[in-house]
């Protein structure tokens, strides 16, 4: 299926208003709780155009949270242009996840609800993690469990550490303290010594 910039300029603006409704009613509630009458009733559109773009509703959603995890792949990105440790690449995968959580919680709502699809390693979205975690593997960091199932133990992490900042309001230091403890965890489970965890987590997390 095209992707907006693809589109004809017509299309392109009925498919984003589908997206711009899909955010707002995934902030909420999960998609097998939205019906389509309310999606295009909130976009403005007629409920035919929908079926031009989604096959369904859970084709919506993932389409919703694909765009989300590229944006928040743009991020871990940048803030790993200037670093090298393949360890600190995928502890400040968590830090910006986690900050994304923080600073966006209606768009990072939508990518819980919809991410189901996107924890295989194989998956393109997740091709910066993984090539951290081959880069670690080389290096002889990891553990032997975390070689064949690292990339689904840290995205499950990140993800439910996402879910508990968003459920709950806690000041920027106990979320921060909370981050930290959690990349300890993480970190270790990977393989790290705890000396080495923990100072890598209070590295990464002196910026959130």
């Amino acid at each position: 299926m095209m992707i907006s910039a693809e589109l004809p300029p017509r299309a392109a603006r009925t498919r984003s208003a589908l997206i711009a409704a899909g955010f707002d009613l995934l902030a909420v509630k999960p998609i097998d709780a939205i019906p389509i009458d309310e999606v295009v009733a909130k976009a403005g559109v007629a409920k035919g155009s929908f079926f031009n773009h989604f096959a369904d509703k859970h084709a919506f959603a993932a389409a919703i949270a694909a765009e989300v995890r590229r944006e928040l792949e743009d991020q871990v990105t940048g803030a790993n242009a200037a670093v090298a440790d393949p360890m600190e690449r995928i502890a400040n995968g968590m830090r910006v996840s986690a900050a994304f959580a923080i600073n966006n919680p209606k768009r990072a709502a939508a990518l819980l609800r919809g991410a189901g699809n996107m924890t295989e390693r194989s998956h393109p979205l997740n091709k910066g993690v993984a090539d951290d975690f081959d880069q670690a593997d080389k290096l002889g960091l990891l553990s032997q469990e975390a070689r064949s199932a690292g990339v689904l133990y840290w995205l499950g992490l990140c993800q439910a550490l996402m879910a508990s900042l968003l459920e709950t309001s806690e000041d920027r230091p106990r979320a921060q303290a909370r981050v930290r403890e959690m990349m300890l965890l993480g970190l270790m489970g990977l393989g790290l010594q705890r000396g080495e965890a923990m100072e890598l987590a209070r590295k990464c997390c002196a910026s959130l």
